[in-house]
């Protein structure tokens, strides 16, 4: 007999469960936490240690999305946070489901993306015993969470489901984990010994200014300013701050550079939206204001800001104002409400464009035309292989203002990252600064849920599609549909260059080439859509055709693999 994942499971041990109103157990006290929450769907993959989750969250009317590989749950509750701005909940057994789940949740630590993991873990009557599955779990997970930790008796499941959540939302946001032994989740109590909190009244404003003293300095700094630039970062986006960053530019009248979740926030076109010539703006600007963004990798850790702007930093966590930097002025809260702060602080006190500022816009609409121009002949190209950029430019044209995008990929999204231009706040998704291939199958299955009247768009490497591709069946079995283009080059470019760059040609294919995978069949094996495209002037046409057809599709375009984007070839390491 074939057991389901929603059959109970027990234990001689454990008490036999029963539905006495009067009673409840674990796993059902997590299902009413998490119903607190606003959570309204689970990401999961079943084992013996949490059906009693399950069980409840069928109780509670919360989704289960059940994947084929945890590492996929973690990523979509990773991804449901993003497009949705509430909290995102993987559930997974332990041992194995738990571990497997850590790449996710490092990614969401990294990206500062608040879900919470809850892994299963052998009963406590068998602690230290050899129970099945059993690993130190919250010892490994502490590093990359802000919160991790062993709920220990039945009656507290609850607060500490809350707990966690409070600890994701805790300055910069982030992922907690908690791990629940299965005697805890089988074991029932007396409901009046239990308190199950309500959302949003527990839990503190995160809509701090910070000190005032300091948004009127940054407000004297911005008026006074011949040449100010702003690049928006993710947390723009996370705190939902993008109504007020685009009040802020715009009263303020500052040319704009956004990146990560931030991309959107001002549409292509706008008049303060500038894109290719942030270089060239940073070398040039006499202010330069970071909001949300760490000086990380990305940043040259702070290296490419010329010592003689005044550069200002805004960020959620104060460990990351200053770091790898000196900054001019530091300010620490929820970016949105600064941008606000400030724009009010610096009303009625702004050159509108009429004077100085007309020429620094000027200066770099022309540099941003000039780079537009130099790229345009590869982004037109028609050879064949297709040339990664025109790939980009047909993704592009093909986006709608109702389209989220999402990259995974090395090489084939650095290129797109210059090209793709979301059309509204929260319509790019990208993995963030770990870098994590694998995350656009899970992200797209939880975009799509959440946003079912969005159009979801992914482009894929074809190296990253591998890692965890096979849970297009579950967005065939949910019927999901979303438009996914594999970049194919049979291999794992970004990498290639760089060993032919250290070890020369006779070395670049060692450990990184790929077989030449069809995916257009792969899609239709799984009953979805699938095309293959040859000629770049197939791709709008196949891309179209996706569209209508209303299923998951794969377009598997077969890009030119001697073809590296300029971000790949200048990263430090492989010089």
């Amino acid at each position: 007999m074939v057991q389901t994942a929603t059959e109970a499971v027990v234990d001689p041990i454990l008490q036999e469960p029963s539905r006495d109103p009067e009673r409840i157990s674990g796993g059902h006290l997590v299902a009413k936490a998490l119903k607190a929450e606003g959570v309204d769907v689970i990401f999961t993959l079943c084992g013996g240690h949490i059906i009693d989750i399950y069980d409840g969250c069928v109780d509670e009317g919360i989704a289960v999305v059940d994947v084929r590989h945890e590492q996929v749950a973690a990523h979509a509750a990773d991804g449901y946070a993003r497009v949705t701005g509430k909290p995102g909940c993987a559930v997974v057994t332990a041992g194995p489901g738990t571990t497997d789940a850590v790449t996710g949740v490092a990614n969401a630590f990294r990206a500062e993306s608040p879900m919470l993991l809850i892994g299963g873990q052998g009963a406590l009557n068998q602690h230290k015993m050899g129970s099945l599955q059993d690993l130190p779990h919250v010892d490994m997970m502490t590093p990359i969470t802000k919160f991790a930790a062993t709920v220990p008796h039945t009656a507290r499941v609850a607060d500490m489901v809350s707990m966690a959540f409070r600890e994701c939302y805790q300055g910069a946001p982030g992922p907690s984990f908690l791990e629940i032994p299965r005697d805890i989740l089988d074991a029932e109590v007396d409901t009046a010994t239990v308190t199950i909190p309500e959302s949003g009244r527990y839990r503190a404003s995160t809509k701090s200014i910070g000190d005032p003293a300091a948004i009127e300095r940054l407000a004297d700094i911005l008026v006074r300013a011949e040449k100010p630039a702003v690049l928006l970062g993710t947390q723009v986006w996370t705190g939902r701050g993008s109504a007020a960053a685009i009040d802020f530019v715009r009263s303020l009248n500052i040319p704009a550079f956004m990146n990560g979740s931030a991309r959107g926030t001002l549409p292509p076109g706008d008049p303060h939206h500038f894109h290719l010539s942030r270089r060239y703006a940073f070398n040039n600007a006499d202010v330069i204001l970071i909001v949300g963004t760490p000086f990380d990798f990305r940043m040259g850790y702070g290296r490419r800001l010329p010592k003689n702007a005044t550069v200002v930093q805004i960020d959620m966590d104060y460990r990351t104002v200053g770091k790898n930097r000196d900054i001019d002025l530091g300010l620490v809260g929820d970016p949105g409400a600064i941008l606000a702060a400030v724009t009010q602080a610096a009303s009625g006190r702004v050159d509108n464009g009429a004077g100085r500022r007309k020429a620094w816009f000027a200066e770099l609409r022309a540099e941003e035309t000039a780079a537009y121009e130099k790229r345009l002949p590869r982004q037109l190209s028609d050879a064949s292989p297709i040339h990664p950029l025109r790939l980009a430019h047909e993704i592009n044209e093909f986006l709608t203002e109702d389209s989220i995008y999402i990259g995974d990929g090395g090489d084939v999204v650095t290129f797109s990252g210059g090209v793709v231009q979301p059309k509204a706040p929260g319509h790019w998704m990208d993995p963030g600064p770990l870098g994590t291939l694998g995350v656009g199958v899970p992200f797209a299955l939880a975009a799509k849920y959440a946003r079912p009247d969005k159009e979801v768009v992914c482009l894929f490497g074809d190296g990253a599609f591998s890692l965890t591709g096979w849970d297009f069946e579950t967005m065939v079995r949910f019927d999901l549909p979303f438009v996914g283009v594999v970049g194919n080059n049979s291999s794992m470019n970004q990498i290639r260059y760089g060993q032919a760059a250290k070890y020369g040609d006779a070395r670049a294919r060692v450990g990184n080439t790929l077989g030449d995978v069809h995916y257009d069949q792969f899609a239709k094996m799984l009953g979805g859509y699938g095309e293959e495209v040859r000629d770049p002037r197939d791709i709008g046409p196949a891309l179209r055709r996706a569209r209508e057809s209303g299923l998951p599709s794969l377009i598997n375009v077969w890009i030119d693999p001697d073809a590296y984007a300029p971000g790949t070839m200048n990263q430090t390491m492989y010089k």
